[in-house]
């Protein structure tokens, strides 16, 4: 049996690259957290949208900037590694990234439900949802038991069915609207927002983007990745920020700020009645589910080899319990089982509010650690560290005040959860005597 990861080189094209980092984004962003945006925001969640790609931009320097000096397939482990050595805060910050990458699945397997539903014009139920948010899991499991060539070319397909289809969708509804964006500069009460509850928002939004980190865990395995790694990174980003800011002004001009926060869960279906009536629903529910199918096996297919790379580093513990195949096999079902675990236990946005405070936490680290370490090194520029830096900062401080204020228990999950992580990884690097 092998006992170690094993990886393809070569085998991702950069379209193949960019289409899965855009599948990640598309499957947990739009559809996900239009309506939850929308909540916090109010009438600006377009701009919210807007404010999270440009802190995303920012962010992706530091990304892409150590991808070109250390393209690999573990990704952010490899670039914490390098930061901050093989020792706790490496593997404590490569954890909170997995686990927000888990969250995200859980996420959009939620999302998959309850898009689902709308199907049978039923109403998302205590069980449904969830059941099949497993189901489809189960399914994202399977396809992952593929080759790499196998799961890039369903990448291809389904981002170019969900682009293209978002894209008419937005265009249609902006139409049929008369590009009248009433709906936003009219709101009532619900259209009010302060700055605390917009930043937070904006938090909330990076989400929608954070698709892209998906892509430096499969470094090792794109062509050319000392200039692709970071040239897909930037397509996804410009490809899902233009789709999200027509998405959202398309739903603004559909419906009112209050409708879109009463069906917060499914907004972009509601949002399609107007326009389209039942049959642009069914077909806006029909991408949904492409949108979150494909957006769940890209995050496994990455997420899995991150966790296997952590292995490889010695940096989590491992056991086989029987199973056949390699590590990375095993991964994978560890990956399945947690998101699984997650989809049953939380609501969507709770999910959403665990994984946006875990990424940024651990995105302050990459900042950090390429700032104060490796700058020269791999040559950045400190001003726009710094600026990501400050703006992770801002957000997630306001995102931190508002959910302690409205919903205390995802600021006690998300306590519990870091402190379980850093005492665990300690407890288990001094007992392996490999801590730095």
């Amino acid at each position: 049996m092998s006992q170690s990861a094993s990886y393809q080189s070569n085998s991702l094209k950069l379209m193949g690259a960019v289409s899965m980092g855009t599948g990640v984004m598309i499957g947990a962003g739009i559809f996900a957290l239009t309506g939850q945006v929308a909540e916090l925001a109010g009438r600006w969640f377009p701009l919210a949208f807007v404010l999270a790609g440009i802190i995303a931009g920012f962010s992706a320097y530091s990304y892409v900037k150590m991808a070109a000096a250390y393209p690999s397939a573990g990704g952010i482990a490899m670039f914490l590694g390098k930061a901050y050595g093989k020792g706790t805060v490496t593997a404590v910050c490569a954890l909170m990234m997995y686990v927000s990458m888990v969250i995200n699945e859980s996420l959009v397997a939620r999302t998959f439900g309850t898009y689902t539903l709308q199907l049978f014009d039923a109403e998302p139920s205590s069980w449904a949802v969830p059941a099949l948010g497993v189901g489809l899991l189960l399914f994202a499991f399977m396809v992952n038991l593929m080759s790499t060539s196998a799961i890039q070319a369903l990448s291809y397909l389904t981002a170019f069915v969900k682009a293209a289809g978002l894209l008419v969708l937005a265009a249609g509804g902006l139409w049929a609207a008369g590009f009248d964006f009433g709906n936003l500069t009219e709101s009532g009460e619900a259209g009010n927002t302060d700055a605390a509850s917009f930043l937070g928002a904006v938090a909330l939004g990076i989400l929608a983007y954070k698709g892209f980190t998906t892509i430096t865990n499969s470094g090792d395995e794109i062509e050319e990745p000392h200039k692709n790694v970071g040239r897909a990174i930037i397509l996804s980003l410009l490809i899902c920020g233009a789709l999200y800011l027509l998405i959202t002004l398309a739903v603004g001009s559909s419906l009112t700020v209050e409708e879109i926060i009463k069906a917060r869960d499914y907004a972009l279906a509601e949002a399609s009645r107007p326009a389209y009536g039942q049959y642009g629903l069914w077909v806006t529910v029909g991408f949904a589910i492409v949108a979150t199918v494909s957006g769940v096996i890209a995050s496994v297919f990455a997420v899995s080899r991150m966790l296997a790379m952590l292995t490889d580093m010695k940096l989590v513990p491992h056991r086989h319990f029987g199973m056949p195949g390699d590590v990375q096999t095993h991964t994978l079902v560890y990956t399945i089982v947690l998101a699984m675990a997650l989809t049953i236990v939380f609501d969507l946005s709770r999910i959403a509010s665990l994984g946006a405070i875990f990424y940024i936490l651990m995105d302050m680290a990459i900042h950090w650690g390429v700032l104060t370490r490796l700058r020269d090194e791999v040559d950045a520029s400190a001003a726009v560290l710094m600026t990501a830096l400050l703006l992770d900062a801002v957000v997630l401080a306001a995102f931190i005040w508002v959910k302690a204020a409205n919903d205390s228990l995802v600021i006690w999950a998300s306590v519990i959860g870091l402190a379980a992580i850093i005492v665990g990884e300690r407890w288990f690097l001094v007992w392996a005597g490999d801590d730095d």
